[in-house]
């Protein structure tokens, strides 16, 4: 029996498929060492879906629903970890009811990222079918966090009809990525 030895080239080849397929996750998940995916300066993620969605674009071929909702929760949701793990989310937040940080400017920076996560998931599902829900949740979203502003409810309000009146679109903001993620995951069911 003779034994033949395997060179480096052919010991690699097994690993160029698992290699390619580990910089496709990373491209399609918007995932890099880099915070600052978007290289305006703000930390904020850029859309991890907008690739696929373009390369399906280039191609000429119409990707079907399940492919969008798929790249438009996985954009979506790169946004909501990042804000969850910036300002928490629920009772977490510092827009719970219950916070003490609820008529803060800490609660404000919370209602201007979930706002602009909610814009974010209105322009990505834009012209798009199936996407009823998170559509809603968005516009949702989008007018608390403006009320929330309008208001002035980051900046403590002493009356007590402004504190309440605050109290609302607050709670929304609070809850609004885990909306956002319901909406999105609902996405994928084309509701």
């Amino acid at each position: 029996m003779t034994k033949t030895r395997r060179g480096p080239i052919r010991a690699a080849v097994p690993l160029i498929p698992a290699a390619a397929l580990a910089a496709l996750a990373v491209l399609v998940t918007g995932c890099g060492a880099d915070a600052d995916r978007d290289g305006d300066g703000d930390g904020r993620p850029e859309s991890a879906g907008r690739a696929a969605l373009a390369a399906d674009a280039g191609t000429g071929a119409t990707p079907d629903k399940a492919r969008i909702a798929e790249n438009v929760k996985s954009a979506l949701e790169v946004r909501i970890s990042t804000g969850e793990g910036r300002f928490g989310s629920g009772t977490h937040s510092p827009c719970a009811s219950s916070s003490p940080k609820v008529f803060t400017e800490e609660c404000g920076e919370a209602a201007d990222y979930t706002r602009e996560a909610a814009r974010f998931a209105l322009d990505e599902i834009d012209g798009r079918s199936g996407f009823a829900t998170l559509g809603t949740t968005a516009r949702k979203l989008d007018k608390a966090a403006a009320t929330y502003r309008d208001l002035g409810c980051a900046r403590n309000p002493a009356a007590a009809d402004a504190r309440k009146a605050c109290l609302d679109p607050a709670a929304v903001v609070a809850q609004g990525f885990s909306d956002l993620r319901d909406g999105a995951n609902l996405g994928l069911a084309g509701k």
